[in-house]
Formats: C-alpha cells, sequence, structure tokens
C-alpha cells in the first residue's frame, strides 16, 4: 500500500495568521465548538485533549467552561501553537502528530478533534492513537465535514492533491466504519449546520465512545 502523502507544516503556519479573523471563526469554526461545548455541559473535570487544536480558542472555551483536571491542546503547527500559547497559560500546549501522539495509554478521558480530521494523511491509524490515549469509555467527539457519497470523497482527495494539500472527507458511514475498526462503539452522528457553504455540506459531529 502506498504511504499516505505527508502534509506541510508550513501551510498550517501561514494558516495561523487568518484563523482567528472574528468572521473566519463564526462562519466555520464557532458552530462546530458550540456543539463540542454542548455535548459536554455535564462532564465532571475531565482528562481533556484537543487534536488538531489550531490557535487553541475550542481548548481555551472548554478550559473555562469545564474545569477540567487537565487540558492540553495539540497541534502538528509551530505557528498554529504560537498563538495559543499567547492566548492562555492555563492549557498545556504540545507540538505533536495526530497519527504517533506524544503521550501515554489512558491519558485522557475525553478527545476532541473539530475540522482537522480530514488532513490527517493516514486517519486510520490516527483514531487508532485516539484509542489508545483515551482511557477505558473515554468519549471522542470529532467533526468535520462529511462528503455524501464515495465519489465526492474521491473528488476531494484529487483536488486537494492537485492543490498540493492532500486531504481527505470521509462520508458519514465510512468515518463510522473506520471509528468502528479503531474499538470505537458510535452514540451518534449529528449534522451541524452553518451559513453559507454548510447548508450545503455540513459538518458531522460524530460522538463515540471507546470500548473498555
Amino acid at each position: 500500500m502506498a504511504k499516505p502523502p505527508a502534509a506541510k507544516p508550513l501551510f498550517f503556519d501561514l494558516w495561523s495568521y487568518f484563523y482567528d479573523v472574528p468572521w473566519v471563526q463564526r462562519l466555520t469554526y464557532r458552530p462546530l465548538h458550540d456543539a463540542v461545548l454542548a455535548e459536554l455541559s455535564g462532564a465532571t473535570r475531565p482528562r481533556l485533549l484537543d487534536v488538531g487544536c489550531g490557535t487553541g480558542l475550542l481548548s481555551e472555551r472548554l478550559c473555562r467552561a469545564l474545569r477540567p483536571e487537565r487540558i492540553v491542546g495539540c497541534d502538528f503547527s509551530g505557528g498554529m501553537l504560537r498563538h495559543a500559547a499567547a492566548r492562555n497559560a492555563g492549557v498545556g500546549w504540545v507540538q505533536g502528530d495526530a497519527q504517533a501522539l506524544p503521550f501515554a495509554d489512558g491519558s485522557f478521558d475525553v478527545l476532541v478533534s473539530t475540522e482537522a480530521f480530514h488532513w490527517f494523511p493516514d486517519q486510520q491509524r490516527a483514531l487508532a492513537e485516539f484509542h489508545r490515549v483515551l482511557a477505558p469509555g473515554g468519549r471522542l467527539l470529532l467533526a468535520l465535514v462529511t462528503a455524501p457519497v464515495e465519489l465526492a470523497t474521491r473528488l476531494g482527495q484529487a483536488g486537494s492533491q492537485l492543490l498540493g494539500e492532500p486531504a481527505t472527507w470521509p462520508t458519514r458511514a465510512r468515518l463510522r466504519r473506520q471509528a468502528e475498526r479503531a474499538g470505537f462503539r458510535i452514540e451518534r452522528q449529528t449534522r451541524v449546520y452553518r451559513i453559507p457553504l454548510g447548508v450545503l455540506l455540513p459538518p458531522t459531529l460524530t460522538v463515540a465512545a471507546r470500548a473498555a
């Protein structure tokens, strides 16, 4: 099997300068962050990991809302993490690869990842890592745009490769199969609508639990 193309940190380092622009956040990321916060509203001081944390907006909101026992934001991009570190010193910011997370087995009770999973070159390996670092019964909240059909997934892969930054947007069914193969039990998959493009291609919030 061919090795998936590697992500390039320079793209994300540059994007970090635009990531926090208010209209970008409001139209793109805020609806998903709201959905994640609503899902975790009853959590009691969890150990929490935000994979693909970007500039740390969601990590900061989770820190304030949940007062977790431990919260870590992990991102591939040093540029993103520099912005995150300037935002909140109460979060542990760690540079790392989702496919080889620098954490011990069972370190966290909750793992969230929003609008990052499509960038991971080996998504099955990333899910295996999510499973590894979660404690038995730990929860996974994974949010990203999901393709309506497999053909759209393949077209998205081809187009992103032409642009030099390969990405894969799985269908909801494919994502469910991938997560179950990694040892997760799917609780639900919920559409999160946002304007304007999110009405046509709404992201999906997948909520799953790590099997004991």
